[in-house]
């Protein structure tokens, strides 16, 4: 039953945001040849870290990316072990693949609002509810590893 909830969870979110809303946006514009190549290297590498941080909430986490199915576990292993928020980067970095592929003026304002939204929702919502949830591993974990990993030390 997890399996199908964090399935679910996937297509409804990320897959909406990262996928379906872009290709919908940048597709009627077409595509340069030339930009094919690394626009497949950052959408390969968005998607990996994506799948591989879902994975981690599934299997050490016992929950799904779903805001109504959180994790059960804090999760720190994996991709987790560099950034509080490997996820979104992984989102960031697909939603960059079609920037490049498509070069399209809208799609590279929708990424710019995504990312101020998911910085926001990570200040706002999701660091306060992890130390709620799970108090002082929470504050070890957030002393050791930045919520941004581009960021360094920046709380």
């Amino acid at each position: 039953m997890l399996l199908l909830r964090a399935l679910a969870a996937l297509l409804a979110l990320p897959g909406m945001v990262a996928f379906v809303l872009p290709v919908w946006i940048g597709a009627s514009g077409g595509h340069g040849a030339g930009r094919v190549i690394p626009a497949a290297a950052l959408l390969t590498l968005g998607t990996t870290v994506l799948l591989w941080c879902i994975r981690e909430f599934y299997v050490a986490g016992r929950g799904t990316l779903a805001p109504w199915d959180p994790p059960r576990h804090l999760v720190t292993s994996g991709p987790y072990r560099l950034s509080r928020n490997p996820m979104y980067l992984g989102v960031v970095v697909i939603l960059a693949g079609w920037c490049v592929l498509w070069s399209s003026r809208t799609l590279i304002i929708y990424t710019a609002l995504f990312m101020m939204g998911f910085h926001l929702r990570v200040l706002l919502v999701e660091e306060p509810w992890a130390r709620r949830r799970f108090g002082g591993e929470w504050d070890a974990y957030r002393a050791r590893v930045p919520r941004w990993v581009i960021w360094g030390g920046m709380t």
